[in-house]
This record gives C-alpha cells, sequence and structure tokens, in this order.
C-alpha cells in the first residue's frame, strides 16, 4: 500500500506551483513511462504495479530509483488519468537552459500556446519531423503538465525546449523566421530556406502576437478550400512542417 506521504506528494505535483517547487513532474501509463526509464531524464521513484515491474526490470533498474509497488486502482486514484493499470513516475524537471539552432537546422518556436493538449500534440509532431528544439514564450502552457506529458505519448523524451523572452531569441537569429498567418504565403508554393530556420506558431484565438510579429521575415498561410473556419494549431503545426520537409528533406 501506498504511503500517505507519497500519495500526498504525487497529487501535489498535479498543480505547477508545486512542480517548480518541487522540480518534478508526473508520467504515466505503460508507454510513457517506458518511454522515460530509457530516456536521460532521471527518475526520483516509480509506482507500479507487479506485472509492470515484472515486464520492465531492466528499464527500472537501469535507473536505480525507488520502486513502490502499487496496484492499478492506486494508480488511477493518483494521477490524472482515467485508468493506469501500470505505472507512475516521478521525474526530475531538467534546467531550462537556453538552445541554440544546429547547422541546417529547424526550431520551432511557439507564441502564447495556451492548451496543454494542444502542446503535446505538437511535441509529438515536432517529434515525428526530426524537430528537437523548441523555443516557448514565458505564457505557453507548462510543458510538464500531465496533460501535456500524456498527448505527447512519449515525445517529451527526445525533443528539448526553453521557455524564456522570444523576442530576444529572435533579434539574435541567424535564419529566416516564418510565421503562421491568415494572410500570407501559401505554404503550398513557398521556397522554405533548405538550410533550416525558425517556424512561429501563435496563439490558438489570436495568432502571432504583435511583440513577435515584427521578427517574422515571411509570412505563410495555409490556404483553405472548404468552409471550416479554423484549424487546430496541433494540425497547423502537422501541415507547415510537411511543406517544409519537402524542401530540405
Amino acid at each position: 500500500m501506498i504511503s500517505k506521504s507519497v500519495a500526498q506528494f504525487v497529487r501535489s505535483l498535479h498543480q505547477k506551483k508545486y512542480r517548480q517547487q518541487e522540480r518534478c513532474f508526473l508520467v504515466e501509463g505503460a508507454k510513457s513511462v517506458q518511454e522515460v526509464l530509457a530516456s536521460t531524464f532521471a527518475v526520483d521513484f516509480l509506482l507500479t504495479t507487479e506485472a509492470f515491474y515484472k515486464e520492465n526490470t531492466a528499464l527500472a533498474d537501469r535507473q536505480r530509483c525507488r520502486i513502490e509497488p502499487a496496484t492499478a486502482d492506486e494508480l488511477t486514484r493518483l494521477g490524472t488519468l482515467e485508468s493506469n493499470n501500470a505505472a507512475l513516475a516521478v521525474v526530475r524537471m531538467r534546467a531550462n537552459v537556453p538552445l541554440l539552432r544546429a547547422t541546417n537546422a529547424w526550431v520551432l518556436v511557439l507564441d502564447d500556446i495556451r492548451d496543454p493538449g494542444n502542446l503535446g500534440t505538437i511535441l509529438r509532431i515536432a517529434d515525428w519531423y526530426g524537430i528537437d528544439t523548441i523555443l516557448c514564450s514565458d505564457t505557453t502552457a507548462d510543458v510538464y503538465n500531465p496533460k501535456v506529458i500524456s498527448s505527447s505519448k512519449g515525445s517529451f523524451t527526445r525533443v528539448n525546449w526553453w521557455y524564456g523572452d522570444l523576442t530576444d531569441v529572435l533579434n539574435k537569429a541567424n535564419a529566416p523566421i516564418y510565421g503562421a498567418f491568415l494572410v500570407g504565403d501559401d505554404v503550398h508554393q513557398s521556397a522554405f530556406n533548405p538550410s533550416g530556420g525558425y517556424l512561429v506558431m501563435g496563439n490558438e484565438a489570436n495568432g502571432i502576437g504583435p511583440a513577435v510579429t515584427p521578427f517574422v521575415t515571411q509570412r505563410i498561410t495555409i490556404p483553405r478550400y472548404g468552409d471550416a473556419e479554423s484549424l487546430n494549431v496541433g494540425i497547423a503545426t502537422a501541415v507547415i512542417l510537411d511543406n517544409l520537409r519537402r524542401v530540405q528533406g
């Protein structure tokens, strides 16, 4: 049985202020926990069912973390998923260090993306298209939010992120800065820089903010052929990344 103190600590990490205070976050479910155990993240302790531990002993032992036996019912009650019959890991946050654009690389810039589900999806999309560097405004959703971690489907272990003042970074950018707008060059016809650059995606409702807009060197848009009012920012990110990869390969 999980102790009262452990249960209280795990529940506290549902809230951003306690995650920041403890510098820890939650990873839940079989796939995500397997991914984090195999990653360079440091796992503090693991709450696990007997079945999950038996199947993943080598991964768990690799982390040399504390193991706490738990039932599926306990994991579900303590976590944020509707059901969890595998494991829940308490993981150390990484330091928020500045990230530089690698040669010929693309950097994804997120300006005020508020929805955690959208952010998690964007992490997964970035991972799919080989984008490993993401710069986030301070008002972008907390990447350590359990919903972000869950919806990224393990991609959070392969993508690097930084939070801070985007204007300072973009002012020093050494490559083209593309921004997604309602009006701009057709993404299907755009000649993206083959040596990479920056792609800015804006707020779900208001788009790229006025502080960041002046740094965009080329506005691009996804043309509408039907009657839908708008595209989800995650879907829009995927469409644009797919098109720029056609240029760079």
